[in-house]
C-alpha cells in the first residue's frame, strides 16, 4: 500500500512508533467526531492533522521558554534568573564532552567536586572556605544535620519565615534532626535573649534574614556585628541563612554576604540562582573548619551540584569578579536598567502594536525585585498597556499565552501591560512578530 506523503515526513521527524500510535489516536477522536453526528469532508486529511499536532506538542515537550513581561525579574514561576551569555558558552563548553569534575588533574587521581567555584567564592566574599550544593534549602539541610543534629539551634520567633511553596524554617529544622528553640518574640528579640538561651545542648545561633516580607513599628533585631561578637563570647556558631545571596552592594535592606562574613559570621548559605544572577543551587560559604565538616557529611553527596551547575556559576561568578556584572548577568542589568531606556523600547513597540490594530498607551509604573528578594523595592518603570477593540483584559491576556513563545503579561486596573525591564533585549523583535498582524 502506498504512504501518504504526510505520514512519511511525520515517521522521519518523529519515528515510525510515534506516529503510529499518533495516528491510531487521531483515528480513535475522528470516529468520535462523526459518531457525534459533526460533518467531516476528508477523515484522512484530518486524521494527519490531528496527529500532526498531537506530535509536534510531544516533541515540544513541557519545559518551554517563555517571554518575561511581568516586571518580576527574579519569577520562580518563570525560572527565577536567566543566564549571562558567558554562562550559556561555558555549558556548551563543559556539557558537550568529559570535564575533570572529579579528577584532579595534577595528581592524577581522584578529585572533589566541592572544590569548584570555591575560590571564587571566597575571593567575592571573604570567607575561607566554600561548597556548593543543589539549592538552599538543601544548603541549610546541610548545615543543621552537618552542625546541629540532636542539640539545640537558637532562632528568633521574628525569624521562622515561611518560602515559597510552603516550605517552613521551622519543618526544615525538624527534618535535620536539629532541635528548635525559639527566642524572643515575634516583633522584639534581643542579645540576652540569645546569650540567656547557651546551655551545653546548644550547637549554633541562627538568624535567617526576612527576605520575603517587613516587620514594621515597635520592632527591635540584634545587629548582626553584635549577635556574632555575643556568638563568639558564648562558643556558639553563628549561621546566617541569607536567601537571596547578594554578591554586590546592599540593596533596599539586602544585606551583601561578604558584609555578614566581614560582621563576624561564621557560616552564610544563600541562592545562586537569585540576586547573584546564576544557576539553582546552594552555597555555603564560611570558617573552613565548619565548611569541611559539611564536605565530609554523607548528606553531602545525596545533594551534591552537577557539572552544568558549577559550569554556570563559575562562568556568573567571573562576571562578578571583572567587575562588569552590571551589564553582562541578566538579573544585575535589569536592576540597573534605568526607566529611560525602557521608555525608549516601549515607544518603538507601541508604534509597531499599534499599526496593527492593537490599541496601546504608555503608563509608569513599577517593576519588582521578586525570589523573595527587597520586598519593599520598586522600580520605576515604564509600561506598555494593550488590547483589542471589544477584547477582555482577561482574553487578551490568554491569547498571549497561547503564542510561541508564550508572552506573560500582568492585569493592572483591568489592562493587560507589558513590562520591558524583563524582557530581554532581543525578545523585542520577537514580540513585534508576535504581534505584529491582525487577528
Amino acid at each position: 500500500m502506498r504512504q501518504r506523503n504526510t505520514v512519511r515526513v511525520l515517521e522521519g521527524r518523529h519515528g515510525i512508533e510515534a506516529t503510529t500510535t499518533a495516528l491510531r489516536a487521531a483515528a480513535e477522536r475522528v470516529r468520535a467526531t462523526i459518531a457525534a453526528g459533526a460533518h467531516v469532508v476528508n477523515a484522512a486529511d484530518m486524521i494527519e492533522t490531528f496527529a500532526s499536532e498531537t506530535l509536534t506538542t510531544q516533541a515540544r515537550g513541557s519545559l518551554r521558554p517563555v517571554i518575561n513581561a511581568t516586571g518580576v525579574i527574579i519569577h520562580t514561576n518563570l525560572g527565577r534568573a536567566p543566564l549571562a551569555d558567558a554562562a550559556i558558552e561555558r555549558i556548551s563548553a563543559i556539557a558537550r564532552g568529559y570535564s575533570n569534575l572529579e579528577y584532579d588533574l595534577d595528581s592524577g587521581e581522584r578529585g572533589s567536586r566541592t572544590v569548584h567555584a570555591e575560590s571564587l567564592i571566597t575571593a567575592l566574599t571573604g570567607a575561607e572556605a566554600a561548597i556548593v550544593v543543589n539549592n538552599n534549602a538543601a544548603a541549610i539541610m546541610l548545615i543543621l544535620s552537618g552542625l546541629a543534629a540532636g542539640r539545640e539551634v537558637v532562632i528568633s520567633r521574628g525569624e521562622l519565615v515561611e518560602i515559597g511553596g510552603g516550605f517552613r524554617v521551622p519543618d526544615v529544622m525538624r527534618q535535620s534532626g536539629a532541635m528548635l528553640r525559639e527566642v524572643g518574640t515575634t516583633n522584639r528579640t534581643r542579645i540576652t535573649d540569645f546569650t540567656a538561651s547557651v546551655s551545653p545542648s546548644t550547637a549554633m545561633f541562627l538568624r535567617v534574614h526576612p527576605s520575603n516580607f517587613r516587620i514594621e513599628g515597635f520592632t527591635e533585631r540584634p545587629a548582626l556585628a553584635d549577635l556574632a561578637g555575643a556568638a563568639r563570647a558564648m562558643n556558639v556558631p553563628l549561621v546566617e541563612d541569607l536567601g537571596s545571596g547578594c554578591l554586590t552592594e546592599s540593596l533596599a535592606g539586602e544585606p551583601s554576604v561578604a558584609a555578614s562574613i566581614d560582621a563576624g559570621v561564621d557560616m552564610v548559605c544563600f541562592s545562586g540562582d537569585k540576586l547573584l544572577g546564576g544557576p539553582q543551587c546552594g552555597i555555603i560559604a564560611g570558617r573552613r573548619a565548619l565548611v569541611d565538616r559539611l564536605r565530609k557529611h554523607p548528606l553531602m553527596r545525596a545533594l551534591r551540584a552537577d557539572k552544568i551547575t558549577f559550569a554556570v556559576l563559575e562562568a556568573t561568578l567571573l562576571e562578578y569578579s571583572a567587575g562588569r556584572a552590571a551589564t553582562t548577568v541578566p538579573v544585575q542589568r535589569m536592576l540597573h536598567m534605568p526607566a529611560e531606556d525602557i521608555e525608549a523600547r516601549v515607544q518603538v513597540l507601541a508604534q509597531s502594536f499599534a499599526s496593527h490594530g492593537w490599541r496601546v498607551a504608555m503608563m509608569s509604573g513599577s517593576s519588582a525585585v521578586g525570589g523573595g528578594s527587597a520586598p519593599g523595592l520598586q522600580l520605576p518603570t515604564v509600561l506598555l498597556t494593550i488590547g483589542r477593540d471589544g477584547e477582555s483584559a482577561d482574553a487578551t491576556e490568554r491569547y498571549l499565552r497561547s503564542l510561541d513563545p508564550p508572552v506573560i503579561a500582568r492585569i493592572e486596573h483591568d489592562r493587560v501591560v507589558l513590562d520591558l525591564r524583563t524582557v530581554l533585549p532581543y525578545q523585542d523583535a520577537i514580540l513585534a512578530r508576535l504581534l505584529g498582524h491582525a487577528r
